[in-house]
């Protein structure tokens, strides 16, 4: 009867560790949701909200360390339970990334908010929706313990990778026609990368997803698409 009692209470300890898992997911997919409405909609507001909702995310993660440090030390799981555990640790930690991009998009659009509206702001909420996409599809995943789903989100970050090297020559663009867009344009700079390291995170999450279901990472090598670091835009009749 006391075998059947541990047993039964570790199954729902990996239980309570999804769950909280789905929990942070679904806080950190509507933190950028919010953030990059608040940058299009210049809604300092809702900017605000996003900042302050952050601490919900680090204290779910901090929940997830505890649970899973206790499990490790009392439980002393093996094969595939270890793995959940393992995952888990690992996927609190992404995802308390992607919340604090999302804050950091936040505070970007409250600077942004006070300079004059340009285009690149569209590109860079159809590159946030992108990414939303991408990690409402790697938690359904995770949840699902679905390797195929997760496996087709990290070759869509290659999408994200191609927009992201066409935005930042977009915004560079922007700033070379015109210097009074130089401060905006800065901040969309960072606005666009942020979004993007959301990208490879989601990717990350997947990874773990096919760990977690195949006991080892994907065999072929992540393709990395974004070519910003290597981007140059040069001027033309320059006088010379």
């Amino acid at each position: 009867m006391t075998s059947e009692h541990i047993v039964q209470s570790f199954d729902d300890d990996l239980k309570r560790l999804d769950n909280i898992i789905a929990e942070m997911g679904g806080l950190a997919e509507t933190q950028l949701a919010n953030a990059i409405d608040a940058m299009v909609r210049r809604d300092n507001a809702l900017a605000e909200q996003v900042i302050q909702s952050d601490k919900r995310i680090d204290a779910l993660e901090r929940e997830v360390d505890d649970l899973a440090v206790k499990m490790l030390a009392l439980r002393h799981p093996l094969a595939n339970d270890l793995r959940i555990v393992i995952t888990a640790l690992k996927t609190s930690g992404i995802v308390e990334r992607i919340g604090d991009y999302a804050k950091n998009i936040a505070k970007r659009s409250v600077a942004i908010s006070q300079t004059p509206p340009i285009g690149p702001t569209k590109t860079i909420a159809r590159m946030g929706a992108q990414v939303q996409t991408m990690i409402k599809d790697v938690l359904d995943s995770y949840m699902a313990r679905d390797a195929d789903k997760a496996d087709r989100v990290r070759a869509s970050d290659s999408e994200v990778d191609l927009l992201h090297t066409s935005l930042f020559r977009e915004i560079l663009t922007y700033m070379m026609e015109d210097p009074r867009n130089i401060s905006s344009c800065t901040h969309l700079l960072f606005v666009a990368k942020n979004i993007e390291r959301i990208g490879d995170h989601a990717t990350n999450i997947a990874e773990n997803v096919h760990y977690l279901v195949h006991g080892n990472l994907p065999a072929e090598k992540r393709v990395k698409e974004d070519q910003s670091s290597y981007t140059v835009v040069g001027t033309e009749g320059n006088g010379e």
